[in-house]
């Protein structure tokens, strides 16, 4: 019998807190609703356009003949001057090397003979050793370094005006390929 009565004095204390809430919850919504006022800053007037004359109608059109030509003038004045210094040497007999492209040649290793450091390339499955100073490919390449693991040499190509300039190219070592 206690326990009948203390379980509908729970149910019953259980059901007071449950309908009122909900009540107090929408009201209370409702009061912040009506207290709370935007606040919108008003967005500031857009500044007047006033358009602007073109200019440059006198001047020379970046994209004309005349502006091309005085660019390739100013250009080459300055290369004849680089050029002496940068030009391949044509009067010098061609090494054996020099009439394969840099990419049919493979570094497979390196070497140190008599204190000189040297590299070994692959050409058409013939070994040959390299040093510093010697030529290689078909655009006038000098090796400038030996390293370990690869060959660093100068080139000197022409460019598309027909001047010629200096690039640096280099071979890798090709570990474990067999071609």
């Amino acid at each position: 019998m206690r326990t009948v009565v203390s379980l509908i004095a729970v149910t019953a204390v259980l059901a007071g807190c449950g309908g009122t809430d909900g009540e107090e919850l929408q009201q209370w919504m409702s009061e912040q609703r009506s207290q709370t006022r935007a606040r919108v800053q008003p967005i500031p007037e857009p500044k007047k356009f006033t358009p602007q004359d073109y200019g440059q109608d006198a001047a020379t059109d970046p994209f004309s003949n005349q502006k091309l030509t005085q660019a390739l003038k100013r250009e080459s004045a300055q290369s004849t001057s680089n050029a002496a210094l940068i030009a391949p040497e044509l009067a010098r007999r061609k090494e054996a090397l020099e009439s394969y492209p840099l990419d049919s040649m493979a570094m497979v290793g390196s070497l140190i003979k008599t204190g000189q450091p040297v590299a070994l390339l692959r050409v058409d499955n013939l070994l040959y050793q390299v040093r510093a100073g010697n030529y290689l490919g078909q655009n006038y390449g000098r090796i400038t370094k030996i390293g370990e693991t690869e060959i660093v040499l100068r080139e000197i190509v022409q460019d598309g005006s027909g001047e010629w300039i200096e690039r640096i190219a280099k071979l890798q070592l090709q570990e474990g390929s067999t071609k």
